[in-house]
Formats: structure tokens, C-alpha cells, sequence
């Protein structure tokens, strides 16, 4: 579902086509009349100033633009008896700018910049709102893109590393459950080098909690699970035994975390790898 913006307790449908973020200006409209919104746009597209701002951004934007129909368009617009709806701009001019969506979620949709312009004609003070929370969302995608970016990477490298444990740590002829238990205890040797804990002690400790501790990381913690993942690929590989491997990976662990939050940091107990 696309993202919905509020803007001065109006809800504004947002878009997205072939890379191009459009909001629905059909929305924008009801902010200042509810009832007539197709007559408030086809009032701004009869505007002179509008013709010629949605002609010229076609003509930055849209390699397939028709500029003889624009011109013919805009000879007339001014003009008492000029009418001109967002479908007749479309299929004359061959605009991408706008799109008109038929439907119960239907409406007319303006790529940013031209949505920005009519809601300026609505309200300047709506218009800078809904500048105001265009770019938080904006800023609220970028931010979850990252996560997942992080998340993805971390998922890519497990992928590595049970490749690694499939060659290496798994011998001839066991069972799917043994198999099943060496990919645990690689998991666990990797939560104890990071987080100190095995995933059923996290259980354990956090109980009332969703999801598992890597749900639960910091985004310093994540990218530091991917590297200690890379790494721990490389040492199975080099038939390093399971408690040095645990060693080493906790080492890193310290001084990848040191570096990255800027101060020393404990990840996992002594006894914890003794025990390893």
C-alpha cells in the first residue's frame, strides 16, 4: 500500500510509477472544497500559468513529451471558452506529469513538483505543510531503507557462512537434525562473540520481547554481525577449531564495536569463552 501523507488533519494519497513520486491532488482539492474537486483542478489546468509550468516541465522530463499539441494547448488557454481536464492534457500531449486513476482509490495524481504548484494555488499554507511532511516521509523511507539494507547484508553473509559450515564442519552421511544442530551452534558461537548470549538465554532473559536479539541490535551491531559472519566463513574454512574461532571473533568483535560507537565495550564474559 502507498504511503499516505496528513497534512492539516487532511489525508493526501501518495503514488509511485516507473520511478516517478506523484501525490493526489484530487486530495490536495478536498482541503479546500470537498464536494467540487474535479472542478478546482479543472480551474487550475485552465490557467495560463499552469499550461505553461506543466509544458515546460514535460519538456525537462519527458523525452516523449508532444510539444505540437502543447502549443495548440497553449494558444488557447487564457481564452473565456478554454476548458482543458488532467485526461484531455494526457492523451494530447502525451504528459506523464499528471495521471488520472479511475476507481474507489481513483483521483488525479501530479508528480511532486506539479502537486507542490497546485497546492500552492489551494493554499500557500498548506502548500509548505505538505512540503514540511513530503520530506519527512521521505526521510522515514530513507531511514528504513537502510535498515533493511542492513538487515539484507547481514542475511547475505549467513549465507556465506552456512555455505562454509556445509563444506567444512558437516560430515559424510548425518542426519538433517545433526546438520540442523551445527548451523545452531555456529548461530550461538556468533551471538556469544557479539552479544554475550546465546539466542535461548536472550530467550530466556527477554522473554516478553517479539522476534530474537538480532531483531532487537542497533544498527552498530548489525554491521558488525555482518563482518563477524565473513569471518567466521573464513576460519571454518581454515579448519579452525570451534573455541578459537569463538576467541577471535570476540576480539573483533571488541574492537569493531570500540570503533564504531567510539568506546570501550565488553561483548562478551571470560568464562563465556572458557567454556567454549
Amino acid at each position: 500500500m502507498a504511503a499516505k501523507l496528513e497534512v492539516l488533519e487532511q489525508q493526501i494519497a501518495t503514488y509511485t510509477k516507473d520511478g516517478i513520486e506523484y501525490i493526489c491532488i484530487t486530495d490536495i482539492a478536498r482541503y479546500k472544497n470537498s464536494a467540487h474537486t474535479d472542478d478546482l483542478i479543472r480551474n487550475w489546468l485552465r490557467n495560463r500559468n499552469t499550461v505553461e509550468f506543466l509544458g515546460i516541465w514535460e519538456q525537462l522530463n519527458n523525452p516523449e513529451f508532444n510539444p505540437v499539441e502543447f502549443d495548440g494547448i497553449k494558444k488557447q488557454a487564457g481564452l473565456n471558452s478554454f476548458t482543458l481536464t488532467s485526461k484531455q492534457w494526457i492523451e494530447q500531449t502525451n504528459a506523464i506529469g499528471l495521471i488520472s486513476k479511475a476507481g474507489r482509490y481513483g483521483g488525479t495524481y501530479a508528480q511532486k513538483d506539479i502537486a507542490f504548484e497546485f497546492a500552492s494555488w489551494i493554499s500557500v499554507e498548506f502548500k509548505l505543510y505538505l512540503i514540511k511532511e513530503f520530506q519527512r516521509l521521505k526521510e522515514q523511507e530513507l531511514q528504513q531503507l537502510g535498515w533493511d539494507i542492513r538487515r539484507n547484508l547481514a542475511k547475505v553473509n549467513y549465507l556465506i557462512h552456512t555455505d562454509a559450515i556445509k563444506q567444512n564442519l558437516i560430515p559424510d552421511a548425518i542426519t538433517s537434525a545433526q546438520i540442523s544442530h551445527i548451523y545452531a551452534d555456529e548461530a550461538d558461537l556468533l551471538n556469544v562473540a557479539l552479544f554475550g548470549v546465546t539466542a535461548r538465554q536472550w530467550r530466556d532473559q527477554y522473554s516478553d520481547l517479539k522476534g530474537n536479539m538480532r531483531d532487537h541490535a542497533n544498527v552498530h551491531q548489525l554491521v558488525c554481525l555482518a563482518n563477524l559472519e565473513a569471518m567466521n566463513a573464513y576460519l571454518i574454512q581454515q579448519q579452525v577449531s570451534a573455541p578459537e574461532r569463538l576467541r577471535q571473533l570476540n576480539e573483533l568483535a571488541i574492537h569493531q564495536m570500540t570503533i564504531l560507537t567510539r568506546q570501550p565495550i565488553a561483548l562478551a564474559n571470560q568464562s563465556t569463552l572458557e567454556q567454549g
